[in-house]
Parts: structure tokens; C-alpha cells; sequence
């Protein structure tokens, strides 16, 4: 087999994604003008058959033989980590997409051109995970964002969505400045841009001169501030509360749900493995942005009262705790980290399957919950509803036995191995204080007067499955941990060999 011939068949995956892609563009074009499958139908139909392609996608992930080799002159690599994190990516958007088609028609965006974007989005994670050269990294890191904007902004009859994905956008042309000349100053200090590369050359170089370990520093701290940003890490996280609100709830889903998995997975690729030898030197960065996330997390919630603002600072709080799995710089740190990731995504999933499920009546139409204090009285009208959403909220919040307390556990376990004790105390008092914000809705939806009954639409099939799903997994995790600590702990392994 030739080196073409291998690179092509080791990226087979990606590849039908793109020729879909460009079909389904194609078939969007054609048939807009068609007097039996115009707008609005057209957007609907594009989504299912995009539920499809996803489909055939994670098929051929499923039966891609798996095997630790590079590819494309080095620019991709593959491993274990990496074919499990496509299939959760993969798995994750299927979902994703199979209950967002009922929001997009109840919301009116009528563009098949939403879905193609998302199907690039994807297309651009499943790449990300596979990074193993700086260039590849700024290059496919822009193709996320440019897609990532465009969803922000595509609601055009809203003016929160446009200067949402203005505020993106501009911000984001910081953080994409400092990735390139992060990448710029280490190519200028090493002539190097390969990972391998890295991890060879800087493997015993803590003698090396003064001067030249402060000018790699510098880089990878733009480096690392550049892939903070996009996690939403503080202090560089004052796009996520806007941005999450005047997006559409489907995008600001997406924005929560998948970039987080790709970007730590760059993050244990350059820092756990390229530039181990420097670990006493970045860990304090990690130490510094996870004390700052747990601190604006907890204390940025108190003070929402919007759902979608009070879920971007929940969801800085979250990476405020994934980072204290870096701090170990080994494979329990790595372990801890996929699972609190996991179940992240799957509480992600509930809480925004609730969302999308709570729609009041206000004359003359139905309209999607925006404020906290639309609960109010949720345990009468919908008891079913109201318990799911107490379920949620308490493994958000980590309260034993939910699988939110275990995602926790993991990783405060890292911190207490890592030896950093005053961190991971001063995790356990502000997830204490994020216990006060979440039981306050649960007192809104049980316990508070209700002035006024409220309308709720009928709960529609495919959002009370994915629902109900997340419900069970975040009730019963507990029976049998094992179950996904294995598989996890073999992923994390992959870093070692």
C-alpha cells in the first residue's frame, strides 16, 4: 500500500463526511427552488438525512480497524483516545441532531445551510482530535471557529444572535492571534512544529540556557491562553454568558456539549506529552485557571437570572474542576478528566433536552422558557418534568449517589494526588456554593406560590427519549461504575505508549 493510498484510507472516515457534506449542499441548492420541497420543508428534510450521514459515520468508525500510526507526512496521528473521542463526538451529534430538528421548526430557522454548518463543525472536531503538528492545529482550530460564528449569528431575525456572533467573532480573532504567534515564537526558538518532534527535542532540557526556556514559555503561554479561550476557561471566558444567550438554544447546545472534548484532547496532547519536561512550569497555569473558573463559575451564577447565561457560568465552574485533573500530570489525572468529560456531555444533554422541552403559551404564541423563575409551579403542572429536572440540577450540583458526586470525586481524587490540597478545598466550598443556585430553582419549581398557572406545549417524542435516557444514566451510574471506568482508563493509557 502506498503512502497515499494508506493516508487516504486512515482519514476514510472524514472523507465520506466531506463528499456528504457536499452532496447534501448540492441537493440543498437544487432543491430550494422546487415547488414541492421548498422552505420550510427543505431545513427538515436536510436534517434528517444529516441524522444519516452521522449515522454511516459512526458505522464506519465502529468497524475502522484501530492502530497507533500518523499520517498525511505526520499532520494526523491516531490512537485508541482518539477513535473512542470520534465516536463520542459522532454518537453525541446523532443525538444532538435527532432532538434539535423539533427546536428548529418550532423556532422558525428555515435555512438548510444550519445543518450543512453543523456537519462542518463536526467534520472540524473529528480533524482537531487527530492534530499532531502546529499547523494543522491553527488551521483546523479556524475551521471550528469560522463555522462556530456563523452559528452564533445565524438567527438573523434576532438582534441578541447577531451581536452574539459579533462578540465571537471579534474576540475570537484575539484568541486566534495568539495561537499563531504562540506557534511562531516556539517554531522561531526550535525550528520545530511537529508534537513528536517536541517531546524528542525538549526531553531533558530543564539545564538549558535561561533565555531560550523563557522565550518556549512564552509561546506555550499564548499557546495555552489561545485553547483557554476556547473552553471559556477565566479570565478568558467573558465571551461564553453572551454568546450563550443570544445564540439559538440548539447552537448554544452545541457550543457547550462538543468543542470541549477536542480541545482538552489538544491540551493532554501538547502538555502531557510534548512538553512533560516542563510540567513544574505550566502546571501553576492550570492551577491558576482552574482557581479562577471555580471562583467566577459559582460566583457568576449566583448572581443569573437567565437559563442561558446561568449554563455558560455552570459550565465554566465544570472546566474550572476539569482542570484539576492536569495537575497530576499522569494517567489517573487523564482518567479522572474523560469521565468528568463524559459525564458532562450527558448531563449537558438533560439539562438542554429540558429546555427545549419547556415551552409556555403567551398569547398569541408558544415561546421557549428564558428566565429562571419560569418553573415556578413546574411540580404541579408536570410533576414528571419537575423530577427529572431535580435529578439534573442535584448532579450538577455533585450530591451523592448521581453521577455528577463521582465525576467530581475523580478528579478532586487527582488534586489530592497531585498534592495541591488548597485547590481542591477550595473546589469542595465553591461547589457548596453552587448547591445554593441549584436548589433555588428547585425551590422555584416545588415550593414557591404560584400567581399564575402556566401553559406547557405537549412534550414532543424525540426530546423526551433523549431526556429520559440522560435521566436514567445520571440516576443509575452507580450500579456498576466499572462499566465505564475500564474503557476510560484504556483510552487514558493510550498517552503512554
Amino acid at each position: 500500500m502506498t503512502n497515499f493510498t494508506f493516508d487516504i484510507y486512515f482519514t476514510l472516515p472524514e472523507i465520506y463526511l466531506v463528499i456528504s457534506i457536499f452532496v447534501l449542499l448540492l441537493f440543498g441548492v437544487l432543491a430550494s427552488g422546487s415547488a414541492f420541497l421548498g422552505y420550510p420543508l427543505l431545513s427538515k428534510v436536510v436534517g434528517l438525512i444529516s441524522v444519516q450521514v452521522l449515522t454511516f459515520t459512526f458505522l464506519i468508525l465502529i468497524y475502522f480497524p484501530y492502530s497507533n500510526f500518523t499520517s498525511w507526512n505526520f499532520f494526523l496521528t491516531s490512537d485508541f483516545f482518539v477513535l473512542c473521542s470520534k465516536l463520542i463526538i459522532v454518537g453525541s451529534s446523532i443525538i444532538w441532531t435527532y432532538f434539535s430538528i423539533v427546536y428548529v421548526v418550532n423556532e422558525k430557522i428555515n435555512s438548510f445551510e444550519y445543518w450543512i454548518l453543523i456537519l462542518l463543525a463536526v467534520l472540524a472536531l473529528l480533524c482537531i482530535l487527530q492534530t499532531y503538528d502546529l499547523l494543522t492545529l491553527y488551521l483546523l482550530i479556524e475551521f471550528q471557529s469560522l463555522s462556530f460564528y456563523v452559528l452564533a449569528s445565524f438567527k438573523r431575525s434576532s438582534e441578541f444572535s447577531t451581536e452574539a456572533g459579533l462578540k465571537y467573532f471579534v474576540l475570537g480573532a484575539f484568541a486566534s492571534a495568539f495561537l499563531l504567534f504562540g506557534s511562531s515564537l516556539l517554531y522561531g526558538f526550535t525550528g520545530l512544529t511537529n508534537f513528536n518532534d517536541f517531546h524528542i527535542f525538549f526531553t531533558g532540557f530543564l539545564t538549558e540556557p535561561i533565555p531560550f526556556m523563557s522565550g518556549t514559555f512564552l509561546g506555550l503561554v499564548f499557546i495555552l491562553a489561545a485553547l483557554f479561550f476556547k473552553l471559556s476557561v477565566s479570565p478568558f471566558h467573558m465571551w461564553a454568558p453572551d454568546v450563550y444567550e443570544g445564540s439559538p438554544t440548539s447552537t448554544t447546545a452545541f457550543f457547550t456539549i462538543f468543542p470541549k472534548l477536542a480541545i482538552i484532547t489538544l491540551l493532554l496532547r501538547i502538555f502531557l506529552i510534548s512538553f512533560h519536561d516542563l510540567f513544574s512550569t505550566w502546571k501553576n497555569l492550570f492551577l491558576l485557571g482552574s482557581f479562577l473558573s471555580l471562583l467566577f463559575g459559582s460566583l457568576g451564577a449566583l448572581a443569573q437570572n437567565k437559563w442561558k447565561r446561568f449554563l455558560a457560568y455552570s459550565s465554566i465552574n465544570h472546566i474550572g474542576f476539569i482542570l484539576i485533573g492536569f495537575l497530576p500530570g499522569e494517567t489517573f489525572g487523564i482518567t479522572s478528566i474523560v469521565i468528568y468529560l463524559f459525564i458532562y456531555i450527558v448531563t449537558s444533554f438533560a439539562i438542554f433536552s429540558f429546555l427545549y422541552t419547556v415551552r409556555l403559551y403567551e398569547y398569541p404564541q408558544w415561546s421557549q422558557i428564558r428566565y429562571l423563575d419560569e418553573v415556578l409551579g413546574l411540580s404541579k403542572t408536570n410533576p414528571l418534568l419537575a423530577v427529572s429536572l431535580t435529578v439534573i440540577l442535584f448532579s450538577m450540583a455533585g450530591i451523592p449517589p448521581l453521577s455528577g458526586f463521582f465525576a467530581k470525586v475523580f478528579v478532586l481524587l487527582a488534586g489530592v494526588r497531585s498534592s495541591t490540597y488548597g485547590l481542591v478545598l477550595i473546589a469542595i466550598i465553591m461547589s457548596s456554593i453552587s448547591c445554593f443556585y441549584y436548589i433555588r430553582i428547585i425551590q422555584l419549581a416545588y415550593f414557591s406560590k404560584v400567581q399564575r398557572w402556566p401553559i406547557l406545549q405537549p412534550v414532543d417524542k424525540s426530546t423526551s427519549l433523549v431526556l429520559g435516557i440522560s435521566f436514567f444514566f445520571i440516576s443509575l451510574l452507580f450500579v456498576d461504575i466499572e462499566l465505564f471506568y475500564t474503557p476510560i482508563k484504556r483510552m487514558a493509557l493510550s498517552f503512554t505508549l
